[in-house]
């Protein structure tokens, strides 16, 4: 009978001649695919050629974009809108900067810009469409692109579709200046609605998630409105 000792010996060589088994499989299939395997590694070295070729491309639209939209931005500054909007002759405005240049990140803060000077202008569904077409990230301009929206459509009267991108912004809002500047229109805004619920939910979450912000102040006054409200 063997002993325990013989018996894990006899056990460590079966895994070896599996492993030995499995290593012969794997060399027998890569030499039976060689073509295959160079093939999809040659693929990958082309798309990240590709790739990157793309980026050092849309890098360098970029900084052109940045150069163009220089002008444009100084008119903003100066409320200028009509100028900021369609150029001067000499120099871009955002609508054009955002023609030639949409897929670099200038060509959508262009939009952005766009959506704000037609606001100013009054010209809320021109405004509408371009701040939709702002798609940037930045922690600021996402929540204010889409809280802007709001302000447009509560400008039109649609105050359904103003809550919800006032909605939208608090949920894409992870600062102390937009989430409880627009914590505070969607609830003063489902209040016009007559949804005392939803309004109180709003300045609640403000009391709780920004106390120390200038909304928060007056919160508890709001809070008690609608609790009263609601008896």
């Amino acid at each position: 009978m063997a002993t325990k000792k013989e018996q894990e010996i006899k056990k460590g060589e079966e895994t070896l001649e599996n492993v030995e088994t499995a290593l012969s499989k794997t060399e027998l299939w890569i030499e039976e695919h060689q073509k295959l395997i160079y093939g999809v590694i040659a693929a990958i070295i082309v798309i990240a050629g590709i790739i990157w070729g793309l980026k050092a491309l849309n890098d360098k639209k970029d900084r052109t974009a940045s150069n163009e939209i220089f002008t444009a931005q100084k008119y903003f500054e100066k409320e200028m809108y009509d100028a900021a909007l369609v150029g001067d002759g000499n120099y871009l405005g955002f609508t054009e900067v955002y023609d030639a240049y949409k897929s670099t990140k200038t060509g959508k803060l262009a939009a952005y810009y766009a959506g704000i000077s037609n606001m100013k202008l009054g010209k809320y569904d021109e405004a509408i469409d371009y701040l939709k077409k702002y798609t940037g990230n930045d922690e600021i301009l996402a929540p204010m692109a889409l809280g802007a929206i709001g302000d447009c459509y509560m400008e039109l009267d649609d105050m359904n579709q103003a809550v919800a991108y006032y909605e939208k912004a608090v949920n894409k809002s992870k600062n102390e200046f937009t989430g409880p500047m627009f914590l505070t229109k969607a609830g003063m805004t489902y209040e016009i609605l007559g949804d005392y619920a939803n309004a109180l939910k709003c300045y609640k979450a403000l009391k709780a998630d920004y106390p120390l912000s200038n909304e928060a102040f007056e919160i508890n006054k709001n809070i008690a409105r609608i609790e009263e409200l609601m008896k």
